[in-house]
């Protein structure tokens, strides 16, 4: 195929721009820019992108994911990388950009609970486990910020500022930690009566159109995690699957057309 982009399919862009990449990037990246790469089909001309497309995709992102800078940050690599190889004419990665929410009366849960972060039991054991885990490196920081410190030269005191840098880290994350447990309520044990996927629970899809299976947890935003396939409440498939029962069918719907997805399986948590 040829380098200009006019007759690169956007999935043969994202094979390429991930084959440059060193494995542990590429890891870092394959679900966010497949993911993309779906949204429009693999088959659509890279080409052809056009700029309200790509802004379009930026807005259908939950803003309220914690995730959401981190995916929009990869994709933007992926098109700036198409940019600089010719395959596309224009900055598609300036596009690109995080959106601010409209302006809309909140629901009553969220008028008289603002600032409340739902998290399942599993979610809340875990933020305490790394905030005492983050306490403890921050004591470490201290200690080495004051062996640095004896060193009298700071002007090319290098390990004096690394300290300090890294400490900066531990206690901005303690503090986000501390700020979201103090306003957190972990959700009750379900009754088992109920077949209905809800927060917490474990779901096992089926892909219509090509036969695949995937799992995925569904957790509040605060708790997403690609990686172990905890994926946001308000996320694309989280919104359909919310409420529905085994062997329902759920539809996305993305640029390329909808995706179909039956619920083979629901796992209580």
């Amino acid at each position: 195929m040829s380098n200009t982009g006019n007759n690169l399919t956007l999935g043969e862009a994202a094979r390429r721009f991930l084959a440059s990449l060193s494995a542990e990037e590429a890891g870092e990246r394959q679900q966010d820019v497949n993911r993309f790469v779906r949204w429009y089909g693999r088959e659509c001309p890279l080409a052809g992108l056009t700029a309200p497309e790509v802004a379009n995709y930026a807005e259908r992102l939950s803003l309220s994911d914690t995730d959401y800078a981190r995916k929009l940050e990869l994709i933007r690599t992926f098109l700036v990388y198409a940019k600089k190889e010719g395959w596309i004419k224009t900055n598609l990665a300036a596009h690109l950009k995080t959106k601010k929410g409209k302006t809309r009366l909140p629901p009553l849960t969220e008028q008289v609970l603002p600032n409340t972060t739902f998290l399942t039991r599993q979610g809340y054991a875990e933020l305490v486990s790394e905030i005492a885990a983050l306490r403890g490196k921050r004591s470490q920081a201290i200690e080495e910020m004051r062996k640095a410190a004896a060193d009298k030269d700071f002007r090319e005191n290098a390990p004096l500022e690394a300290a300090r840098e890294q400490r900066g880290h531990l206690e901005g994350r303690i503090k986000e930690l501390e700020e979201t447990l103090k306003s957190a309520v972990v959700i009750g044990e379900k009754q088992n009566v109920t077949t209905r996927a809800s927060l917490g629970d474990s779901v096992i899809l089926r892909d219509l159109t090509s036969g695949d299976e995937m799992s995925y947890t569904i957790v509040s935003p605060t708790e997403v995690d690609p990686g172990k396939g905890k994926i946001s409440s308000v996320s694309p498939i989280g919104k359909v699957v919310i409420g529905k029962a085994e062997n329902d069918i759920v539809e996305v719907t993305v640029p390329a057309g909808k995706l179909r997805y039956q619920i083979k399986q629901i796992k209580r948590s």
